[in-house]
């Protein structure tokens, strides 16, 4: 039996990803990955790319992992690695300085909250995207395209982020483990989307 007959309605992803341990294998490999820190694009990229094979009966293993990693890592995923870690430190800076107690400082915590958001929220979902095997500018510029065009999705990859850092927070043992959900989630998400229509315009280039 193929994996779409052997899928439920309504289910996303085929039974092998089902089984909670390959999420889990999943998500300890794409840890390891990101430890340099500047390789966490292309791991949770990875991860994403690896998880939605699943579809189409692709096994959701760590060896799987692996080989589509063989073919990540070059100048452009470190560059977007870079480029996110500049960004995440400088809205930290910044919510810094906000609680300093500086003139317009909560104004400008707020914003600067909703503007890192915002990115966040971009960026992972560029992640979830197959564009970012090969393009990350294509893969940013329709993610942010579709951060307001599916605010359901939105919030949910806010919340799947917010859970992973909570269970990290709480027990770091559990950090090692968070990047799996939270990678299944983001696929879901793009998955979902994909099928509701979101960004199909930008896929195509037009509207029809």
């Amino acid at each position: 039996m193929s994996a779409a007959r052997a899928r439920e309605p309504g289910e996303i992803f085929g039974p092998r990803t089902t089984l909670f341990a390959d999420v889990l294998s999943v998500g300890l490999i794409t840890a390891v990955v990101c430890l340099p820190l500047v390789t966490v694009p292309a791991a949770l990229s990875t991860a994403c790319e690896v998880l939605r094979g699943s579809q189409r009966g692709r096994p959701a293993t760590a060896g799987r992992y692996l080989t589509v990693l063989r073919g990540r890592l070059r100048p452009g995923d470190l560059a977007a690695g870079a480029l996110a870690l500049a960004g995440a430190l400088l809205l930290v800076a910044d919510l810094a300085l906000a609680g300093a107690g500086l003139p317009g400082a909560r104004a400008f915590a707020v914003v600067a909250a909703v503007i890192g958001a915002y990115a966040v929220v971009t960026g992972l979902r560029a992640c979830a995207r197959a564009e970012s095997l090969s393009d990350w500018r294509t893969a940013v510029r329709r993610a942010a395209g579709d951060v307001p065009r599916d605010p359901g999705g939105s919030a949910l990859v806010l919340l799947a982020l917010a859970a992973a850092v909570l269970c990290g927070w709480m027990m770091l043992p559990l950090a090692f483990l968070a990047p799996g959900p939270l990678a299944l989630a983001l696929t879901a998400v793009e998955v979902r989307g994909r099928g509701r229509g979101v960004g199909l315009a930008a896929r195509d280039g037009s509207v029809r």
